[in-house]
C-alpha cells in the first residue's frame, strides 16, 4: 500500500500541484483545506504522515499540531512561509518532527518525508540502561524508573542514539545525520528543539538537566548514571 499523506493546505493551487507532485514520488496524498477537517480526517484514519501548513483559516497549524501530537506519534512535517527561528521553532515546539519552508521543491520533500518515515532504532542491543532510563530498541519503547515514557519517534532515535554513546560527547552533526539522516546544513535549531522536548520528559528538572547534558561548543552526552 503507498504512503498516506494528509496534506492541509488552504490554498488550492499549491495543494494541487503538490499533490500531483507527490503523487509522482509515490505517495497517495489526501488533501483538506483547514484545519478542523484536518483533525477530523486524522480521526477517521489511516494517514501515515502529515504534511501542515502553520497559516491555515480557522484551527490553526500550531493548534493542529499540538492537538496531533497530544495524541500520538503520528509523523508530522510543518509548512512555514518564512524560515525565521521564532515561526520555525514555534513549530517544532508544537511537536512537529520536522520543517520546510515554501517554495516547496518536490524532489526535497519527499526526501525528508521517506527519511522521516524510515525512522527506527538503530541495529544495536534489544535493551539500553542508561541513568533511570531503560530503553528497549526492538520495542522503541522507554521506561523510567518503570514507568513508561511515551516518546514520539523522532524522540526515541535521538535518545537511543545518544545512550548507545553514553558517556561521550555525540556532535551536533552527527546526531542530524543519524537521526534526521541527512545534512542540515549548520541549522541546528531542530535538534536543539528536540533536545529540549526530550529532557521534559526523561528528565526531574529539565531546567537543570542532569541525564542529557550539552557540552558546549561540541554537542550533547547522556550520563550512564543518575
Amino acid at each position: 500500500m503507498p504512503t498516506r499523506v494528509l496534506l492541509v493546505e488552504d490554498d488550492e493551487r499549491i495543494a494541487q500541484a503538490l499533490t500531483l507532485a507527490l503523487d509522482d514520488e509515490g505517495f497517495a496524498v489526501v488533501h483538506v483545506p483547514s484545519g478542523e477537517r484536518a483533525l477530523e480526517t486524522v480521526e477517521a484514519g489511516p494517514v501515515d504522515l502529515v504534511l501542515l501548513d502553520l497559516m491555515l483559516p480557522g484551527v490553526d497549524g500550531l493548534t493542529v499540531c499540538r492537538t496531533l501530537r497530544d495524541s500520538g506519534d503520528l509523523p508530522i512535517i510543518v509548512v512555514t512561509a518564512r524560515s525565521e527561528s521564532r515561526e520555525v521553532i514555534a513549530g517544532l515546539e508544537a511537536g512537529a518532527d520536522d520543517y520546510v519552508t515554501k517554495p516547496l521543491v518536490a524532489g526535497e520533500l519527499a526526501a525528508r518525508m521517506r527519511a522521516l518515515l524510515r525512522r527506527r532504532s538503530p541495529g544495536r542491543p534489544a535493551v539500553l540502561h542508561v541513568a533511570d532510563l531503560e530503553i528497549r530498541l526492538d520495542a522503541a519503547t522507554v521506561f523510567r524508573d518503570g514507568t513508561q515514557v511515551h516518546l514520539t519517534r523522532t524522540e526515541f532515535g535521538l535518545l537511543a542514539e545518544l545512550a548507545a554513546s553514553a558517556g561521550s560527547v555525540v556532535t551536533r552533526e552527527q546526531l542530524l545525520s543519524q537521526v534526521w539522516g541527512y545534512d542540515y546544513f549548520g541549522d541546528t535549531r531542530l535538534l536543539d528543539v528536540h533536545i529540549r522536548r526530550l529532557r521534559r520528559k526523561v528528565e526531574t528538572d529539565p531546567d537543570h538537566p542532569r541525564t542529557i547534558v550539552t557540552v558546549r561548543g561540541m554537542g550533547y552526552r547522556i550520563e550512564p548514571e543518575p
